[in-house]
């Protein structure tokens, strides 16, 4: 689907509402996805406006019961969406845009059940004692976009190992998602929240937690951060074998997503403890940088390359 299909006002009322959340609530996400043919970004614009939904309910301030009811009550609109019968007319403008996207592209709509069901897990304060435990998070969060997304992408006909992009997208999404636990550290501990894996806490001496500017007394903060580091870097390295298997635009908001992403932890790992000061970001010009380098297809010649050496 990379031509403009005919639209009715109402579904293009509804696509430029989730742009506009999109577009102002997730700037790198809507950096990446700039790169898109129209109907492609407008896909992905519903899928971040309907997940943006689903997240705020989990980090808002309600009782915990009220949130539970709420992602109920979400999850219930998502099944309308499923079944078909959220009309146009509707006056929920997110139902409506991801109702047309899922009627045009193959998203595999039970990811944002997923994503319902993990985000549950921080309402309930759930805590992760291996990285495995954390896996499964992550996985809900994020892994599901990951599938989500590639519903919207599709894949080159013909594409080498095309059978496995699903299980790459998921894994790319885990990747962004640890990322995202190192950059967030500080903000998520005063809410209470402590994501890292409990082993690792325990073994870099940070079992007290997170709560002011500088490492707990005693620990290998440093050290800490590089072994995530090098764990969302493994995760970074598997899920870019995806890229070869996507057409130009799509690999290319792809690679600029990730690569983003891969730079914000460059810059965690030159300086772990700016984590404990503020949210570490990346300027304009960076970023704009990193899609020049997707639109090239740098990056997914670079997985091609790697690939057929490993087979030779």
């Amino acid at each position: 689907m990379e031509s403009e299909p005919h639209m009715s006002a109402p579904v293009l009322a509804a696509y430029g509402y989730c742009e506009a959340v999109t577009g102002q609530q997730a700037r790198n996400f809507a950096y990446g996805i700039r790169l898109l043919p129209t109907p492609k970004r407008r896909a992905m614009s519903a899928l971040y406006a309907f997940s943006r939904r689903v997240d705020d309910i989990g980090d808002g301030t309600l009782a915990p019961e009220v949130k539970a009811k709420r992602l109920e009550e979400t999850r219930a609109l998502l099944g309308r969406i499923r079944d078909g019968s959220v009309d146009e007319d509707d006056t929920d403008p997110v139902a409506v845009a991801l109702r047309h996207t899922a009627d045009h592209f193959p998203v595999p709509l039970d990811g944002l059940d997923e994503l319902i069901d993990g985000v549950l897990m921080d309402v309930r304060g759930e805590t992760y004692e291996t990285w495995d435990d954390l896996k499964v998070y992550c996985r809900c969060v994020a892994g599901a976009i990951g599938r989500l997304s590639l519903g919207v992408f599709g894949t080159e006909p013909g594409a080498r190992g095309a059978e496995r992009a699903p299980e790459y997208a998921d894994t790319l999404g885990l990747a962004l998602q640890l990322t995202n636990i190192l950059r967030d550290v500080r903000e998520d501990a005063e809410n209470g929240r402590t994501y890292l894996p409990a082993d690792d806490l325990a073994k870099f001496g940070c079992s007290a937690g997170f709560e002011g500017s500088r490492p707990p007394e005693g620990s290998d903060f440093a050290g800490l951060v590089h072994f995530e580091v090098r764990r969302a870097r493994a995760l970074f390295a598997e899920g870019y074998r995806l890229l070869p298997m996507l057409d130009r635009r799509s690999g290319a908001c792809v690679a600029a997503m990730a690569g983003i992403y891969r730079r914000l932890l460059d810059r965690i790992e030159r300086e772990p403890e700016a984590v404990l000061r503020g949210r570490v970001s990346l300027p304009g010009r960076e970023k704009a940088y990193v899609a020049v380098r997707g639109l090239s297809g740098l990056d997914a010649r670079h997985v091609s390359r790697r690939t057929v050496r490993r087979r030779a």
